[in-house]
């Protein structure tokens, strides 16, 4: 079995939760090396997960190891550079969302990465909830789906800021919701929203109406203000409705039954483990096979654009005063 050569750059909490247990349970994955700034994290993640080649430089890493795909697991912000450095030398790229900080800045690294023929990935990893996509495809049966709804709430009061102030709210983090919509529902015809600013001077409350090409209706509703991290989803067709907490458990109520069909999240996952019931080792599974087919992934840089490009839309079309 040939095994994809893994760099990566980022030895963060977040890497450590789902990213590394997902690429080192794979056997046709070698994490050849790794690379961080800080050498505290560096030597922590390398000790953990057997990685000798450890580097604070990633041009030296990428310069001295022979490398299938590259992992650039940072906060937005810090990211365009090293992903043009990556691209033009040529070497596969996954990065976590969001896919850059503006429109203009995915769009450059989409361009580049044509122009250097890169496969590349964004984790929208909700796309690959095994629980979302096992009920996606239920309600699809039926009929292409006519109306979603996804939902996102957290508190984060009194500090709105990502990053320091760094990216807002809707591109950093509530941008799941609207990548969730488009990969139900389609590529977005007309949009209308309504923008708030509770408790504070930043954006906090995202909401729009959306309606889509081939016809379904898709709303969104994000709250950063409110009582706790709530995450759903519906999805509705002719004669059936679900309705998704990925946390725990869907409903699916058909034809007027006032029973639902209920699907656990861990069971269609056959795991408990953040990292396999949240979509992350499916996502990193599929950029794999993806390299190794020789095929580019679904959500590349390319269709990233389209979800900035909602996000914005959003932006632009509030009607809010």
């Amino acid at each position: 079995m040939k095994k994809i050569k893994v760099g990566f750059i980022g030895c963060g909490g977040f890497a450590n939760m789902v990213y590394y247990p997902s690429l080192t349970e794979m056997d046709d994955v070698e994490i050849v090396a790794i690379c961080d700034i800080n050498q505290e994290k560096l030597n922590n993640t390398g000790k953990k997960y057997n990685i000798e080649k450890r580097y604070t430089d990633y041009r030296k890493m990428i310069e001295e190891n022979e490398l299938d795909a590259v992992y650039i697991i940072m906060p937005p912000h810090h990211l365009y550079d090293i992903v043009i450095d990556v691209l033009k030398r040529k070497l596969n790229v996954y990065i976590e969302k969001p896919p850059g900080i503006t429109l203009f800045q995915i769009k450059n690294m989409a361009n580049f990465a044509i122009k250097n023929n890169c496969k590349t990935m964004v984790g929208f990893n909700r796309r690959f909830i095994p629980l979302l996509r096992k009920v996606k495809e239920i309600v699809e049966k039926k009929g292409p789906i006519i109306q979603a709804v996804s939902t996102f709430y957290k508190n984060m009061y009194p500090n709105f800021l990502y990053y320091n102030g760094a990216i807002d709210i809707l591109t950093s983090d509530a941008i799941h919701s609207v990548d969730v919509l488009r990969w139900l529902c389609g590529e977005a015809k007309n949009v209308k929203s309504i923008i708030k600013s509770y408790y504070s001077d930043t954006p906090n409350a995202f909401n729009a109406i959306i309606e889509f090409e081939k016809g379904a209706t898709g709303i969104l509703l994000t709250n950063w203000t409110v009582g706790k991290r709530f995450h759903t989803f519906e999805l509705h067709s002719l004669g059936i409705s679900a309705f998704v907490n990925c946390d725990d458990k869907a409903l699916i109520y058909e034809d007027n039954n006032e029973k639902p069909e209920i699907i656990s999240t861990f069971d269609v996952a056959k795991s408990n483990q953040l990292y396999k019931f949240y979509g992350y080792y499916d996502e990193n599974k599929y950029f794999i096979t993806c390299i190794k087919e020789n095929k580019q992934p679904e959500c590349n840089f390319y269709d990233s654009i389209k979800t900035m490009e909602l996000v914005e839309q959003i932006y632009k079309n509030n009607i809010s005063s």
